[in-house]
Protein backbone atom coordinates (compact mmCIF):
# COMPACT_ATOMS: atom_id res chain seq x y z
CA UNK A 1 0.00 0.00 0.00
CA UNK A 2 3.13 2.21 0.33
CA UNK A 3 4.37 1.62 -2.82
CA UNK A 4 0.86 2.50 -4.43
CA UNK A 5 0.45 5.49 -2.42
CA UNK A 6 3.98 6.46 -3.78
CA UNK A 7 3.52 5.82 -7.09
CA UNK A 8 0.01 7.31 -7.33
CA UNK A 9 1.33 10.56 -4.92
CA UNK A 10 3.98 11.21 -7.22
CA UNK A 11 2.14 10.68 -10.64
CA UNK A 12 -0.53 13.42 -9.98
CA UNK A 13 1.84 15.63 -8.06
CA UNK A 14 3.80 15.79 -11.79
CA UNK A 15 1.14 16.17 -13.28
CA UNK A 16 -0.79 18.53 -10.95
CA UNK A 17 2.67 20.78 -11.76
CA UNK A 18 4.27 20.58 -14.56
CA UNK A 19 2.51 18.44 -17.21
CA UNK A 20 0.45 21.64 -18.57
CA UNK A 21 3.99 24.14 -19.03
CA UNK A 22 5.24 21.03 -20.65
CA UNK A 23 2.18 20.23 -22.83
CA UNK A 24 2.34 24.11 -23.58
CA UNK A 25 5.68 24.32 -24.67
CA UNK A 26 4.20 22.21 -27.71
CA UNK A 27 6.72 19.36 -27.62
CA UNK A 28 4.86 16.26 -29.61
CA UNK A 29 6.25 13.86 -27.20
CA UNK A 30 4.81 15.50 -24.44
CA UNK A 31 1.67 13.13 -24.77
CA UNK A 32 3.25 9.94 -24.27
CA UNK A 33 5.10 10.98 -20.62
CA UNK A 34 2.28 13.02 -19.38
CA UNK A 35 -1.23 12.46 -20.52
CA UNK A 36 -3.61 10.22 -18.75
CA UNK A 37 -4.77 8.38 -22.46
CA UNK A 38 -3.52 5.19 -23.17
CA UNK A 39 -0.23 4.83 -23.83
CA UNK A 40 1.04 6.96 -21.63
CA UNK A 41 3.90 6.90 -18.89
CA UNK A 42 1.92 8.28 -16.00
CA UNK A 43 -0.82 6.30 -16.95
CA UNK A 44 1.49 3.53 -16.99
CA UNK A 45 2.41 4.50 -13.42
CA UNK A 46 -1.26 4.56 -12.41
CA UNK A 47 -2.09 1.32 -13.61
CA UNK A 48 0.83 0.10 -11.64
CA UNK A 49 0.04 1.53 -8.26
CA UNK A 50 -3.72 0.63 -8.55
CA UNK A 51 -3.90 -2.73 -10.49
CA UNK A 52 -0.94 -4.19 -9.23
CA UNK A 53 0.06 -2.49 -5.87
CA UNK A 54 -3.24 -1.83 -4.39
CA UNK A 55 -4.18 -5.56 -5.56
CA UNK A 56 -1.58 -7.16 -4.09
CA UNK A 57 -1.69 -5.53 -0.97
CA UNK A 58 -5.60 -6.48 -0.32
CA UNK A 59 -4.55 -10.08 -1.10
CA UNK A 60 -1.39 -9.88 1.40
CA UNK A 61 -3.88 -8.39 4.48
CA UNK A 62 -6.90 -10.37 3.21
CA UNK A 63 -5.96 -13.66 6.19
CA UNK A 64 -5.14 -11.46 9.16
CA UNK A 65 -8.96 -11.16 8.86
CA UNK A 66 -10.29 -14.91 9.90
CA UNK A 67 -12.54 -14.89 12.94
CA UNK A 68 -15.76 -13.83 13.21
CA UNK A 69 -18.67 -13.56 10.61
CA UNK A 70 -17.82 -9.64 9.95
CA UNK A 71 -14.11 -10.20 9.54
CA UNK A 72 -14.71 -12.87 7.21
CA UNK A 73 -16.53 -10.99 5.07
CA UNK A 74 -14.04 -8.46 5.05
CA UNK A 75 -11.62 -11.37 4.28
CA UNK A 76 -13.36 -12.54 1.28
CA UNK A 77 -14.06 -8.51 0.18
CA UNK A 78 -9.93 -8.30 0.26
CA UNK A 79 -10.08 -10.79 -2.20
CA UNK A 80 -12.62 -9.91 -4.48
CA UNK A 81 -11.13 -6.30 -4.80
CA UNK A 82 -7.68 -7.67 -5.25
CA UNK A 83 -8.58 -10.10 -7.44
CA UNK A 84 -10.58 -7.86 -9.50
CA UNK A 85 -7.66 -5.13 -9.49
CA UNK A 86 -5.53 -7.62 -11.19
CA UNK A 87 -8.20 -8.52 -13.50
CA UNK A 88 -7.93 -4.62 -14.48
CA UNK A 89 -4.23 -5.57 -16.32
CA UNK A 90 -5.93 -7.78 -18.85
CA UNK A 91 -6.50 -4.71 -20.76
CA UNK A 92 -3.01 -3.54 -20.55
CA UNK A 93 -2.09 -5.68 -23.25
CA UNK A 94 -4.51 -5.74 -25.39
CA UNK A 95 -4.47 -1.84 -24.95
CA UNK A 96 -8.40 -1.34 -24.03
CA UNK A 97 -9.08 0.84 -21.11
CA UNK A 98 -12.58 0.03 -20.95
CA UNK A 99 -11.55 -3.66 -19.51
CA UNK A 100 -9.32 -1.75 -17.04
CA UNK A 101 -12.91 -1.08 -15.68
CA UNK A 102 -12.63 -4.32 -14.04
CA UNK A 103 -9.84 -3.09 -11.79
CA UNK A 104 -11.50 0.17 -11.00
CA UNK A 105 -14.57 -1.62 -9.78
CA UNK A 106 -11.96 -3.77 -7.62
CA UNK A 107 -10.54 -0.63 -6.23
CA UNK A 108 -13.05 1.62 -5.96
CA UNK A 109 -16.54 -0.10 -6.01
CA UNK A 110 -15.08 -3.10 -3.19
CA UNK A 111 -13.31 -0.47 -1.42
CA UNK A 112 -16.36 0.94 -0.89
CA UNK A 113 -17.33 -1.31 1.18
CA UNK A 114 -14.47 -2.83 2.41
CA UNK A 115 -12.95 0.34 4.63
CA UNK A 116 -15.57 1.69 6.59
CA UNK A 117 -15.96 -2.35 7.21
CA UNK A 118 -12.30 -2.05 8.86
CA UNK A 119 -12.89 0.60 10.59
CA UNK A 120 -16.14 -1.17 12.41
CA UNK A 121 -13.49 -3.80 13.01
CA UNK A 122 -10.89 -2.09 13.99
CA UNK A 123 -13.00 -0.13 16.37
CA UNK A 124 -14.26 -3.45 18.10
CA UNK A 125 -10.50 -4.26 18.23
CA UNK A 126 -10.14 -1.44 20.48
CA UNK A 127 -13.23 -2.01 22.70
CA UNK A 128 -12.00 -5.21 23.23
CA UNK A 129 -11.54 -6.00 27.42
CA UNK A 130 -7.31 -6.35 27.61
CA UNK A 131 -6.64 -9.52 29.10
CA UNK A 132 -4.45 -9.54 32.12
CA UNK A 133 -1.99 -12.69 32.78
Amino acid sequence: MVMMAGITAGVHFVILTVSRQIASAGLPWAPYFFSFEWPSVVYALDILAWDVFFALSMLFAAPVFWTGRLEKTVRVLMIAGGVLSLAGLIGVPLADMSIRNIGILGYVGVSLVVFPLLAVVFGRARQAPEETG
